[in-house]
């Protein structure tokens, strides 16, 4: 299977946003309440719980919080959050998705609005710029977890995952939308747990920008991540 080398660029990036994001611990919790709201608070019986939960622990959230997060969905008085996205361009315009968790979208609208325009860029209309974007799945494991390449091929062509890109870092899996709450369960059942999952964006066209633009860009996406909706920032810079 081919390795395409942007999907280690955009976990490497997302790694790098997640370790700066501001409250980040709060957003992991509002994901694991609004999963194990919306279906069962058992993660084995819950695909999109389980990998809340294995992302939290990955960003070293303790259990008494994620054990908080699950039970606060059962309670009478949870917030109804609503999963939107908006789409802009950054500086040197650099297409930009933006996913969040929001109990008041007509609060989350402007201000996701002016934090685009205050730092170079601008918010378009949903659809202005996913178009650039395909929408898939990706699992990332360490090295050691296969004897090597050959032997993770064979494991993930098992679990009807979509291509394998191999680098000195790890593996990463990639799936349709679809497909990934399935393989990334028949991998777990494999291989153990990943060191991350998730559902995210790639770009068609990676950007290839310098240090200069590059800097531009991340002060946009830092001011995005400092948003207390804002759960997941991906642009199309590779």
């Amino acid at each position: 299977m081919a390795g395409h080398s942007k999907w280690h660029n955009i976990m490497h990036r997302k790694g790098s946003q997640d370790a700066v994001r501001s409250g980040l611990f709060t957003k992991l919790a509002r994901e694991i309440t609004m999963a194990a709201k919306l279906g069962d608070p058992n993660p084995d019986n819950n695909p999109r719980l389980r990998v809340a939960i294995l992302n939290a622990r990955k960003n070293s959230m303790p259990n008494d919080n994620i054990k908080r997060a699950i039970e606060k969905a059962s309670g009478g008085n949870t917030e109804n959050y609503e999963s939107v996205r908006y789409e802009g361009y950054g500086p040197d315009s650099v297409p930009v998705i933006v996913e969040a968790l929001t109990d008041n979208p007509r609060r989350t609208v402007p201000e996701i609005r002016n934090i685009f325009s205050k730092n170079g860029g601008n918010m378009g209309e949903e659809g202005s710029v996913a178009f650039l974007f395909t929408r898939a799945g990706l699992i990332f494991y360490p090295p050691g977890v296969a004897e090597n390449e050959d032997t993770m091929t064979e494991i993930i062509m098992e679990t009807g995952a979509d291509d394998l890109e191999t680098s000195p870092d790890g593996y990463i899996v990639k799936t349709k939308p679809d497909d990934f709450m399935a393989v990334q369960k028949a991998l777990a059942d494999k291989l153990g747990e990943p060191e991350k999952a998730e559902l995210t964006w790639i770009p068609n066209m990676p950007m290839d920008l310098d240090d200069t633009a590059y800097a531009r860009l991340e002060k946009l996406i830092y001011a995005l991540d400092a948003n207390d909706d804002v759960q997941k920032v991906i642009t199309a810079a590779s």
